[in-house]
């Protein structure tokens, strides 16, 4: 079982840091090992040279080699070997795999989605603070920090209680931490466009997609029946859950009390992921994505930074586990269209991870231990596919997204995720995506200068985008969540987060 493994790995986390190795291969693509990385997963030992690889890897040397001062073990032979496998193939497997090769968004969305071992499916826990923060008698936003911090050892003091876990993957959301008053500006938004462009032609039609405990529809619907009864009678609540075990907490909230039973009837569950939808929608609808963007699987790409051709990250599962990373310039059919789209979209202005000056990459490469590849960038084409069933399915939506556009502590590269687990409740980020499956978040940042002008290009509908300050200054009663001295947390904390809305 997981349980003891993990445990044990994780205490490596705290107690030792090993040697990030890098490698290429003159006949394979270029590699490099990222399972070596301080505070991964696997807290194993250095890979040691053979004693004749620094000869093999003069004799290797080519421009397409990264060259650093250690390098791992040659994987040439299972790279042409193992098959390439993806995360739609894993998902009736129980075992995570092993002697495979994936593309990076493949493993990515197996690690966080797989209904065995993925991270949404086994180990996440939302964080319900309980009764709602009395903002008004809170001095400032100190005190509801510490407020909240009580709160949180309080609600998992109660579940080890029941069942303890070290390794326990607890997180909250803006819905959970400001109930109901972040949910009824959502509804305000919501009631205020209804009635500007289909009221009464059409019905209120709402998708929420990723709809964790399902607060954020409870809120919405009290809101809806409380404030505009003749809006209610025409409302319908649509859930796309990938998780089944999010699905059934998500049923049993609906359940719960007689208030929210009063619902039963406008709310239906899907239990299915969005990228498995094949039913045309032609009534106009709004579909909420609150949060969602940041868990989509992204591809890795690296670029020759004479030439600036793009490679395309792929990851290889040896015989024990363990992670080997290779880049090919065979870009597969998606990533592709999405630097193709990208480009167009933008004119060619997006960041880059590469110099602008070509004189000065020049330079570079002809510095000895330089590597002759760029950082990578992590390319959203899990978001792309996302625009694309909109496009094809929801002819007629009106998008409202809110994510993060900014995170701190993120590994190196550009658009580049912030990778984390929880031990002993103490948050351990890590330096490299390629970690035990299922164990770890991985989210990434948002870039809303490129998606929503890709969303334009996919899509034809326009848009806007917001900071969530501004969006909330406008939706929200903010009074409802001011303190005593005048601050207020809604607005204050999420000030890295941006708010995009079909117009």
């Amino acid at each position: 079982m997981d349980s003891p493994i993990v445990t044990r790995l994780f205490r490596q986390l705290f107690s030792r840091r090993a040697c990030q190795s890098l490698r290429s291969h003159s006949e394979l693509p270029f590699r490099i090992q990222g399972a070596r990385k301080h505070g991964q997963s696997r807290g194993l030992s250095s890979t040691s040279r053979r004693g004749d690889e620094a000869d093999d890897a003069r004799r290797n040397e080519s421009q397409w080699q990264q060259r650093t001062d250690l390098f791992p073990l040659d994987m040439s032979e299972e790279y042409q070997k193992y098959p390439i496998v993806t995360a739609d193939q894993l998902r009736g497997r129980r075992e995570r795999p092993r002697r495979v090769k994936m593309l990076t968004r493949d493993f990515i969305e197996d690690s966080l989605y797989n209904p065995s071992y993925g991270y949404f499916s086994k180990q996440v826990v939302i964080f319900t603070p309980g009764e709602p923060f009395d903002f008004n008698n809170i001095q400032d936003e100190p005190e509801f920090h510490r407020l909240l911090g009580q709160r949180y050892t309080e609600f998992e003091d109660k579940l080890d209680a029941i069942s303890p876990n070290e390794s326990r993957q607890l997180w909250h959301t803006p819905t959970e931490l400001f109930r109901p008053y972040y949910g009824e500006a959502i509804a305000r938004y919501l009631i205020t466009n209804y009635k500007l462009s289909q009221y009464p032609y059409h019905d209120l039609i709402i998708y929420e997609m990723g709809a964790g405990n399902g607060t954020l529809m409870l809120n919405i619907l009290d809101y809806i029946r409380s404030t505009e009864p003749s809006v209610y009678d025409r409302t319908k609540f649509k859930i796309i859950e990938i998780s089944s075990s999010l699905a059934k907490l998500q049923a049993s909230q609906l359940l719960r009390s007689a208030n929210s039973r009063g619902h039963a009837s406008k709310v239906e569950i899907i239990n299915k992921s969005i990228f498995e939808w094949d039913v045309v929608v032609p009534s106009p609808c709004f579909f909420l994505a609150m949060e969602v963007f940041d868990n989509f699987a992204h591809d890795a790409i690296r670029y020759d930074p004479l030439t600036e051709e793009p490679l395309q990250g792929t990851v290889l599962i040896d015989r024990v586990g363990e992670f080997h990373e290779f880049y090919t310039p065979h870009i597969d059919p998606i990533a592709s269209r999405f630097l193709r789209v990208r480009h167009a979209a933008t004119s060619g202005h997006y960041p880059l991870p590469l110099p602008q000056s070509k004189i000065l990459r020049k330079l570079r490469a002809r510095m000895p231990f330089m590597p002759n590849l760029s950082d990578p960038e992590y390319i959203p084409t899990r978001l792309m596919q996302f625009f694309d069933i909109l496009g094809k399915y929801f002819p007629s939506h009106r998008l409202l997204t809110s994510d993060f556009h900014d995170l701190p502590d993120t590994i190196k590269g550009v658009n580049a995720p912030v990778v984390q687990t929880r031990y002993q409740r103490r948050t351990v980020p890590v330096t490299t995506p390629y970690v035990h499956q299922g164990y770890f978040d991985i989210l990434f940042p948002t870039d809303f200068n490129v998606m929503e002008l890709m969303y334009r290009a996919i899509t034809g509908k326009l848009t806007r985008v917001l900071s969530h300050e501004e969006f909330l200054r406008r939706w929200a009663y903010v009074e409802e969540t001011e303190t005593k001295n005048g601050e207020n947390p809604l607005l204050s904390w999420y000030k890295n987060a941006s708010v995009l809305t079909t117009v």
